[in-house]
């Protein structure tokens, strides 16, 4: 098959470039690619390379595709991955809480405003806008998307643009198990259409089945390039374990206080974006327990988390009871979540400002989404020493924003436990992660769990994911 795009020799402008080699790669017309590699190895650099958001100081890239003079690969080539949210919609004027609250359109527009041209379109495109269900969403917030109703939505958007390329960051990213066969039905869809396709992925389990060649990059750098046939020839199971070593004593002591149950939800209604999705829940969670909760996109996880972690102005009016007081009784909202770790799987979207990620893990120790104060040594040390034990000591002093989306995550683990909380609530930790850095949060959470009196709240779409130690269930 003819080139679609070509790289000879490339080297690009990137400040403190990890690139120590040139870039020798070509993807042929029709061919579907996974580039799969650890986090930092260079994945979503060498895609930012082809789409043109670097300048080539060596070597050349060749795009067969379209009239390099008059165009440019930016337009023609389109990335899709969580962040890409911020194309469309101001996401600096906005705060975590605010899917909780009532959003105006400034900071939340509906999904049908984005939408610039006719939903109807060519028979091709009007055939995946059905497959895609995207009629339904329109009368919705953007905020108020889940995580496949979002991933769904975006799709839709770019491909009214005509790309010629569509490159997809972790393309299953907080997809519940009908989400992603939905989705991996598509992508043929597309690919027939005459789009081609280019695939981010953190292992090869995570690959899309359309895949047809595979690209192994390590320390940024190509170190191999594949038949998918080929590539799962080689891989070998993974049996590596980790134990993890944490001096639990160097982190804060909460005061303490003493009840039975971290969590009593009495009739309890999710509901969001003016819709109830689940009626009469009751659920109790005493001290000490290990939960795993379960359900698809859109049942109401997030929301319900939310009404424990006091984001939700609805907390108030449910009958809810933390660590054995009724909520509404006095306490603030720093009192429920000083006793509480949490992360989840849109935190790092708030974090624009030029914010260190050891000041990420510092706001950790002050439950806030951003780091709004000066902090003294012995904070910082604490911070840095969770960090060291994560492997991630080296990124401390690196920009949050401009590290990869893997280590934002295991930034974003080490937040959630650098006060040592009574409650831990972690939703989808492992998302982007590489088998190295989530087994070793695995292990970090065991070192976790084994301690006294810990509570564990565990969200995930993906059964291996769930600890060893949970052995209770909520499923919505």
């Amino acid at each position: 098959m003819p080139p679609f795009v070509t790289l000879t020799n490339v080297k690009a402008e990137i400040h403190n470039s990890p690139f120590t080699e040139s870039i020798n790669w070509q993807i042929n017309q029709g061919e579907i690619w996974s580039v799969t590699g650890p986090n930092g190895s260079g994945k979503s650099l060498l895609a930012d390379i082809i789409c043109g958001r670097f300048l080539i100081i060596r070597g050349s890239i060749g795009y067969h595709f379209f009239n390099f003079e008059s165009d440019k690969p930016g337009n023609k080539i389109k990335t899709i991955r969580f962040d890409s949210v911020f194309s469309l919609a101001d996401y600096r004027n906005s705060y975590y809480q605010l899917r909780f609250n009532n959003p105006d359109d400034d900071v939340a527009p509906f999904v049908s405003s984005l939408f610039t041209q006719s939903w109807k379109g060519n028979c091709e495109l009007a055939g995946i806008l059905k497959l895609l269900d995207i009629e339904k969403l329109a009368d919705r917030r953007l905020v108020e998307l889940s995580s496949g109703e979002l991933r769904r939505f975006l799709i839709a958007r770019i491909l009214f643009d005509e790309p010629a390329m569509l490159i997809f960051d972790n393309p299953f990213i907080g997809l519940d198990v009908e989400s992603r066969q939905n989705l991996d039905e598509i992508f043929p869809h597309i690919a027939a259409s005459g789009i081609q396709m280019l695939f981010l992925v953190p292992e090869g389990s995570k690959m899309p089945g359309c895949t047809t060649h595979v690209l192994e990059m390590k320390n940024c750098e190509l170190t191999s390039a594949n038949t998918v046939g080929a590539f799962l020839n080689q891989q070998t199971a993974n049996n590596q374990t980790t134990h993890v070593s944490v001096d639990w004593c160097r982190l804060p002591l909460l005061p303490d206080i003493s009840y039975d149950i971290a969590v009593k939800m009495e009739k309890i209604t999710i509901a969001y974006g003016g819709r109830n999705v689940c009626r009469n829940l009751d659920w109790t969670v005493k001290k000490g327990e290990k939960w795993a909760l379960l359900g698809p996109n859109g049942s109401g996880k997030s929301t319900l988390l939310s009404y424990i972690y006091a984001d939700n102005p609805r907390s108030y009016a449910e009958g809810l009871t933390l660590f054995g007081s009724r909520r509404g009784s006095g306490e603030s909202i720093w009192e429920i979540k000083q006793r509480i770790g949490f992360t989840s799987s849109e935190m790092h979207l708030y974090y624009r400002k030029k914010t260190s990620c050891l000041e990420v893990v510092e706001s950790g120790l002050f439950d806030s989404v951003g780091l709004y104060r000066t902090t003294h040594g012995e904070e910082r040390q604490i911070a840095a020493y969770i960090m060291e034990c994560l492997l991630i000591g080296s990124i401390k002093n690196r920009i949050f924003s401009e590290v990869s989306s893997g280590e934002q995550k295991m930034v974003l683990f080490a937040r959630a436990l650098v006060k040592n909380p009574e409650l831990l609530i972690l939703d989808e930790p492992y998302n982007q992660l590489d088998n190295l850095n989530k087994t070793l949060c695995e292990g970090f959470l065991n070192a976790f769990c084994a301690q006294a009196g810990k509570t564990l709240i565990f969200v995930t779409h993906w059964k291996d994911e769930i600890p060893a130690c949970a052995d209770k269930y909520l499923n919505l």
